[in-house]
């Protein structure tokens, strides 16, 4: 096993033909969350994945556990007989009217995980690389003990640790965000991040704007470096989007490490679903990087498989 992730998955329902909720008669449903779909990106493009979570036994546990194993991943779950499985439904937009999601997670079961009831060294034996996002200790006060757990025994392992921020104002408030995650950067190798949620998060954020709060590359850059010295990170990257339209965006990154800053192309997209794209990002990154190429083809890599995920609906980077 090469790459073990940690966290939250869920059943989505999405109306048909850009509905809006109130106008649904029926749903797609597709699994998704986070570190999940890092596992899935990463297991379609080669490498060997675990993604360790607490679900509960029943149809919708099950569900997210076969989805999961589908796709080739090592799904090593904790199973409940008492909680619930999260849901959220995510509403399509088209110009002028955005995207918008609405969760109904509270109390689920991965939101109630304690303290040593994950066999770590178990669970990380063979492994290279942990991955884990903001939203996992977000869930809860339990879940955000178990993360650290987690990174902790990550680091005595001797595995590289990714995090990605992934600032969800939904879970919690940003004072929140930066009290619990601050103290989590220490054992984090390579942070993955955006401009805005660096700036929540914390207090890092480009100078140079014009008057249409356009960032110019090098702005991005100065991020990027602000947090290697902040919390001396091995790399640091930044994926950046542009909303010219609802279904048409522009998608690069770049990759602060070694010194230097390493950018991508930039990729016109159309956005046919774009949930689910920085994971594949990372998961790109990941790969990369277990497969031991250097951060300038990495970035390169991780923004062409993300632009892709683009194309496909639902949560999956099946690319």
């Amino acid at each position: 096993m090469d790459l073990v992730t940690f966290g939250e998955a869920m059943v989505r329902l999405t109306p048909p033909a850009f509905q809006r909720l109130e106008q649904a008669h029926s749903f797609d449903a597709y699994v998704g969350g986070g570190e999940l779909n890092v596992a899935v990106g990463a297991a379609r493009l080669g490498v060997a994945s675990r993604w360790v979570s607490r679900l509960p036994d029943n149809a919708l546990g099950r569900m997210i556990a076969s989805r999961a194993r589908e796709q080739g991943v090592d799904a090593h779950i904790e199973w409940t007989a008492d909680d619930r499985a999260g849901l959220y439904f995510a509403e399509l937009g088209a110009a002028p009217r955005a995207s918008s999601v609405l969760y109904d997670r509270a109390a689920s079961a991965m939101s109630m995980v304690a303290l040593g009831s994950i066999d770590w060294a178990s669970v990380f034996s063979g492994a290279r690389w942990f991955h884990v996002s903001g939203i996992t200790p977000a869930l809860s006060a339990s879940a955000a003990k178990v993360t650290t757990e987690a990174l902790v025994a990550a680091k005595r392992a001797g595995l590289t640790v990714s995090y990605d921020l992934n600032y969800r104002s939904k879970l919690w408030s940003a004072e929140k965000a930066r009290a619990v995650q601050e103290p989590l950067m220490e054992y984090v190798d390579v942070l993955i991040t955006t401009e805005e949620d660096t700036l929540v998060v914390f207090g890092i954020g480009a100078e140079a704007r014009d008057r249409f709060e356009h960032i110019d590359a090098e702005s991005y850059a100065h991020v990027a470096r602000a947090l290697e010295k902040r919390f001396k990170f091995r790399a640091v990257a930044i994926t950046l989007r542009e909303n010219p339209r609802v279904l048409l965006n522009s998608w690069s990154a770049i990759v602060a490490a070694d010194g230097k800053i390493h950018r991508a192309p930039r990729y016109e997209v159309e956005v046919v679903d774009r949930i689910g794209a920085g994971d594949a990002f990372s998961a790109g990154l990941i790969v990369s990087r277990l497969e031991s190429l250097g951060w300038e083809e990495a970035v390169r890599f991780a923004t062409a498989t993300s632009a892709l995920k683009h194309s496909i609906p639902g949560d999956f980077c099946l690319v």
